[in-house]
């Protein structure tokens, strides 16, 4: 038996993420940053699109600030923390008001140990990447493409960004790493209406 309710299929949520992304002038000027810059397999994702997306949801009239944009990219022929940090000089000197963060993906092993315990395999791809973001809801990128297409790169969906849910990824981070991390970005007093799922 059925509720008679439809959910938005896959396609209609990325439609509904388009516009909303389109809409913020912010966001766009971002993405066209990353794009000139043009790191190897760039995306922008994580909280920039979790804050946007719950903001509207919440029907907030100013966007909750980001506390970083995270920039992903993946060179498996450079993995020097000299790389990183040169892009983000480039991406710094394009938009220096935007507090970046960006990080080369097939770089994480080498340092994920030493920050969070437990040695992990070589990422292979930056759709790996994004499947081993800490939250379902968060596990969200894109990129701008030549054309001014928004290429979406949604692991597991996004049904739990769009129904508010937050639910821990047990790809990689811990129990206790995930309830440190919803804690201090302070998500149930930004947006109360998400449901935090704590239990798994």
């Amino acid at each position: 038996m059925t509720s008679g309710v439809l959910m938005p299929t896959q396609l209609e949520l990325e439609d509904q993420l388009t516009v909303l992304v389109r809409s913020s002038d912010w966001l766009m000027r971002v993405l066209r940053a990353a794009r000139a810059c043009d790191p190897p397999e760039w995306v922008v994702g994580a909280g920039v699109v979790r804050n946007l997306v719950w903001d509207h949801l919440h029907g907030y009239s100013q966007p909750t600030p980001a506390r970083d944009v995270d920039l992903a990219y993946f060179d498996p022929l450079d993995l020097r923390t000299e790389a990183e940090r040169a892009w983000e000089y480039r991406l710094r000197s394009a938009m220096p008001e935007v507090p970046w963060e960006v990080k080369n993906q097939a770089a994480v092993h080498l340092w994920y140990a030493q920050c969070f315990g437990g040695s992990v395999p070589p990422l292979e791809s930056i759709e790996a990447a994004v499947a081993s973001w800490p939250e379902m809801a968060t596990a969200v990128a894109m990129r701008l493409l030549s054309d001014d297409r928004l290429e979406v790169i949604a692991p597991f969906g996004l049904t739990d960004l769009f129904q508010m849910i937050l639910r821990r990824n047990a790809a990689r981070v811990s129990l206790d790493e995930y309830r440190r991390r919803y804690t201090s970005k302070r998500i149930a007093e930004r947006w109360p209406r998400v449901q935090i799922i704590d239990d798994v």
